[in-house]
């Protein structure tokens, strides 16, 4: 039986599931394999409009999204995600080349809960993730 903290949250990484999002799937496997290593449970999607076909069937502990995106962004899928009941209150981090002055408050307005410039830091990604789902 999986451990738990003081609000029944799972405490064990393997029962958590992460979607990671981005148009480029370097990016994608790169940070997958990452979080896979470290025991959670991760799906992909290539684009806004994939991962809101996986949100609708699935649900997930974390979004994890890149910005810049055809068709659909990724504050225009921090939008959507949060109309969703099941996506309203959980943790959201946008993982972007956008390093300006206001994309940090444009991430946060869209829903995100926090904002990460590329490259990434495997070990503050991780520390960042426990620390948004515990």
């Amino acid at each position: 039986m999986p451990k738990r903290d003081s609000k029944g949250k799972s405490r064990t990484p393997g029962r958590r599931r992460i979607l990671i999002v981005d148009d480029v799937a370097d990016v994608t496997e790169m940070i997958s394999l990452f979080l896979k290593h470290a025991g959670y449970q991760v799906s992909t999607a290539a684009s806004a409009q994939d991962a809101l076909r996986l949100a609708r069937t699935k649900s997930f502990d974390m979004v994890i999204s890149d910005i810049g995106m055809p068709q659909m962004n990724g504050y225009e899928l921090a939008g959507e995600l949060r109309a969703l009941e099941k996506y309203k209150r959980i943790p959201m981090i946008a993982v972007t080349g956008y390093s300006e002055y206001d994309d940090r408050g444009r991430a946060v307005s869209a829903g995100f809960n926090v904002h990460l410039t590329k490259p990434i830091d495997p070990a503050g990604l991780l520390s960042l993730i426990s620390e948004l789902l515990n």
